[in-house]
């Protein structure tokens, strides 16, 4: 058997404790598997004494992990630090040390990837970042390499796990968006106090950011998704969504068209039935749309200690192999800025919902706003109450662009036909 690869893991939180245990336990299974042992050399942590659920002192300890990524005891630094600025620095040093990486962190891929992966292969290094989108669902390695012979025109994912139990929750048991929200943080699911990395659509983003770059061979462009979250989200709308036969959820879309590169994060009907209307709780699911394979569907458990130790360990297997693959698929070189299209321009069905008084005239104003747009009515619910009563008017639209409908909407409010802002979720025909 070879000798060891001998790694350094900074950062210990729930992954990193993960991944210590993961990598004791299936020790013998590991090295069966790449012909040699993967060895902790060095451990790095904010916290020496905090309780992990095993003894620190098996490892050399680091208190700056800027000193172990350049330690002469480890091959690879692993880096499950999290954020940007001291996780890029880590890296950097290790790159700059002759180590290879590997890293969950998906905020630094989608912002700082491409320059990263350029000094990896400045020193013939690997950058690995499996865990960094979909934890425990092997996307990355789908996209790189199981696709590589395949033109992929389309990712569409729901990427966050909170956001997916959320929406789930919403639709079991008819509860607001705040209520399970909380429940979501006392659970652990959700960050206190500020889950908006998470609800915002953020998290999902920086994720979607970095599978359009390994599908359509283009730079990370976090910058170029556009972004909305699930706050908005009402029990009402979920169960409107019931009746026309649909779900919401929170989906990553990244799509080749021929306006350029389509990124977009936002809250979708997608109809029952269909793989990703099927993917509940926590769990996540991302489908892929290919030349030669077609239609691929991948379905798991996004986050957590378990599953994202899983794919830091299979990128690890990898470099303990000798396996050597460019972090995006292609040469940085090779990689080219994405063309954004204007997604004003895109053309889709969209529901739209109008909270009104129940008064005549009312339907016709929203109509004739519609009409000005050149959108046009596909189906509509609207339940009559009393007078001067708020009712909702549903309409779900034919193929219109959306610019358009916003501009409908617009009019409709400024007409002072509605008694709070009119909602419009993007449906997606999957």
């Amino acid at each position: 058997m070879k000798e060891p690869l001998r790694i350094g893991i900074a950062g210990l939180g729930t992954v990193g404790g993960g991944l210590v245990r993961l990598l004791t336990e299936n020790e013998d299974h590991i090295a069966a598997r790449c012909g040699r042992r993967i060895q902790i050399n060095g451990i790095s942590a904010r916290d020496r004494h905090k309780d992990r659920g095993f003894w620190p002192g098996r490892f050399e300890w680091f208190e700056d992990a800027r000193e172990l990524a350049q330690s002469d005891l480890i091959d690879v630094l692993v880096e499950l630090i999290g954020g940007e600025n001291v996780a890029a620095q880590v890296v950097e040093k290790a790159l700059e040390s002759g180590k290879h990486v590997v890293t969950a962190n998906k905020a630094l891929i989608a912002a700082q990837g491409a320059r990263l992966a350029a000094l990896a292969e400045k020193w013939n290094l690997a950058l690995n970042f499996e865990a960094a989108a979909a934890g425990g669902i092997p996307i990355v390695k789908a996209l790189r390499e199981g696709l590589a012979g395949n033109i992929i025109t389309r990712v569409v994912g729901i990427l966050n796990g909170t956001c997916n139990y959320i929406l789930t929750q919403m639709e079991e048991t008819g509860r607001p968006f705040a209520d399970v929200l909380a429940e979501a943080q006392d659970l652990g699911y959700a960050e206190k106090p500020d889950p908006t990395l998470d609800t915002g659509g953020f998290d999902t983003a920086h994720k979607l950011a970095i599978l359009a770059s390994l599908a359509f061979g283009t730079a990370p462009d976090a910058a170029g998704v556009y972004v909305q979250g699930i706050d908005r989200i009402s029990p009402v709308d979920i169960s409107f969504a019931a009746e026309f036969g649909h779900r919401i959820k929170l989906l990553g879309i990244a799509a080749v068209t021929a306006r350029g590169v389509e990124a977009r994060v936002h809250p979708t009907m997608v109809p029952l039935g269909t793989p990703l209307a099927d993917v509940m709780g926590v769990l996540n699911g991302v489908v892929t749309e290919s030349s030669a394979a077609g239609v691929s569907v991948l379905e798991g458990r996004g986050a957590g200690a378990g599953p994202t130790a899983s794919a830091v360990v299979s990128d690890l297997i990898d470099i303990a192999r000798g396996l050597r693959i460019p972090a995006f698929g292609i040469p940085t070189a090779s990689l080219v800025v994405p063309e954004r299209a204007n997604l004003g321009e895109r053309e889709g069905t969209f529901y739209l919902r109008f909270n009104v008084l129940d008064r005549p005239g009312v339907l016709a104003t929203i109509a004739s706003c519609l009409a000005d747009q050149a959108v046009s009515i596909e189906s509509m619910i609207q339940r009559g109450r009393a007078p001067d009563e708020k009712v909702s008017i549903v309409i779900i639209t034919h193929e219109a662009r959306e610019a358009a409908v916003i501009a409908a909407m617009k009019a409709v409010e400024a007409a002072g036909a509605v008694v709070e802002p009119p909602c419009m979720i993007r449906m997606e025909r999957l």
